[in-house]
């Protein structure tokens, strides 16, 4: 495992607060959790308490760039473990779970609604809008302190597109689709491509490439005709040279017209 804080860490990233957070007990271990893994150069994702197996924390957690290994939960777990003891935000026996946000994850900043624009979601609302307080559709960005929402679950009469306050979401999730899906594997392997570079299994880029964005579409590019093609029959073949002497010197083209 590569240590997150190492190298090139986004720090605005890794500083961004969430805008999608939990109440109650959850809330008291997110405030203990929280600077242990940005300390780490983590960020929390969600807190989530169930009953399952008597009482389970389980911590959602990601580096910076959204990618997390099984090495990253391991090192979370031995530091974050014996911070929680001494704390005991949790009054009774519990286990703890730490885990990546998976693909249809939960969207708790503001990024995360940016970089999953154009994504089928599932929002609910603390504060109804409306008197409305779940939606479904296409994310279609950000504007200001607000998302912007394509419903897909529209009944007659009502508007498909609303702007939802993100301080006032309980829980935004992305919707598990073949796009998300294909996106997620790009990532995977541009994220498992870079972890092999820093431990020095793979030769790092050459300075002048580029590199990819993984939020952006790999489509192939539509060829480009042939020059020839485009710009109509070529005009310097063997021919064009002879006609072009034989008018230098005088003599006649029986070829061309009077």
């Amino acid at each position: 495992m590569t240590d997150p804080t190492q190298g090139s860490v986004d720090t605005d990233l890794l500083a961004e607060p969430r805008l999608v957070v939990e109440p109650g007990m959850a809330a008291r271990v997110s405030a203990v959790a929280g600077p242990v893994l940005q300390g780490m150069g983590y960020r929390l994702v969600r807190i989530k308490i169930s009953a399952e197996a008597g009482c389970t924390v389980q911590i959602m957690a990601e580096r910076p760039d959204g990618s997390m290994q099984i090495d990253d939960c391991e090192a979370i777990s031995r530091a974050l473990s014996p911070v929680l003891d001494v704390a005991d935000p949790i009054e009774r026996a519990y286990r703890l779970e730490i885990s990546s946000p998976g693909i249809d994850r939960p969207l708790v900043r503001r990024s995360d609604f940016e970089r999953y624009a154009g994504h089928l979601v599932k929002i609910e609302m603390a504060v109804a809008h409306q008197g409305r307080k779940r939606f479904r559709g296409r994310l279609d960005g950000v504007e200001g302190d607000a998302v912007r929402l394509h419903r897909d679950d529209t009944r007659a009469g009502e508007d498909a597109d609303v702007v939802l306050v993100m301080e006032d979401i309980a829980d935004a999730r992305l919707v598990l689709t073949d796009e998300l899906i294909a996106e997620s594997m790009r990532r995977g392997k541009a994220a498992e491509r870079e972890l092999r570079q820093n431990l020095g299994l793979e030769p790092p880029p050459p300075p002048h490439a580029r590199k990819s964005d993984p939020s952006k579409s790999n489509k192939p590019k539509p060829k480009l005709k042939p020059e020839s093609v485009r710009k109509g029959a070529p005009k310097n073949t063997k021919e064009h040279r002879l006609a072009a002497e034989r008018r230098r010197t005088g003599q006649i083209d029986h070829t061309e017209g009077d």
